[in-house]
């Protein structure tokens, strides 16, 4: 097993290749991480209380909508947290096909891509100024990636939260994998 970097590891077989890129964060950006989605949690807790002992009325059917929306953004943030704390972003490229699973505790659903319908593999022209990339390359989110290719007229996107240099090798060695699968499988 070759390690890219503390969080990238990659396994080169004679069957394939597989890579390994662990979500995990700083220790202090994970206690933030846990302290934001408790605070949230109380937040919500409290609010639906306050909810329970309201009549019926124009200030009962605000807190409820207001609960749907916090509730919603509560999956999003637990996802993440559960993400940033165990997940991994998994690729392997095994008899003609490209996997990517990103996994949560082991759990997650794998895309296979066949190696045949893959083009444009390479890194993402991303503008690192921009206000939207600022957003998806925060830790409170899982997006961020960096990597991307085309598969049956489909855009992909895989690589979360890498940086440069790792997308940039990553991208290198996926790149030979890929073409000597192409080779295996004609």
């Amino acid at each position: 097993m070759e390690f890219i970097s503390e969080r990238v590891s990659m396994e080169q077989r004679a069957d394939g290749l597989s890579v390994v890129i662990s979500a995990r964060l700083s220790r202090a950006k994970e206690t933030l991480l846990v302290s934001w989605v408790l605070a949230w949690s109380v937040c919500g807790i409290l609010i639906a209380v306050e909810m329970a002992s309201l009549p019926a009325g124009r200030m009962r059917t605000y807190l409820i909508v207001f609960l749907v929306f916090w509730a919603w953004v509560a999956v999003r943030i637990g996802r993440a947290t559960l993400w940033r704390l165990k997940g991994f972003e998994l690729w392997r490229i095994k008899d003609g096909r490209l996997t990517v699973k990103d996994s949560i505790l082991g759990f997650g659903r794998a895309n296979d891509y066949f190696v045949e319908n893959i083009s444009r593999f390479g890194p993402l022209a991303i503008d690192e100024s921009s206000w939207k990339w600022q957003l998806n390359d925060s830790f409170w989110v899982m997006g961020a990636e960096r990597i991307g290719f085309e598969c049956a007229g489909k855009k992909v996107a895989i690589g979360k939260g890498l940086t440069r240099e790792e997308a940039e090798r990553l991208v290198r060695v996926m790149t030979k994998a890929l073409t000597a699968a192409r080779k295996k499988a004609q």
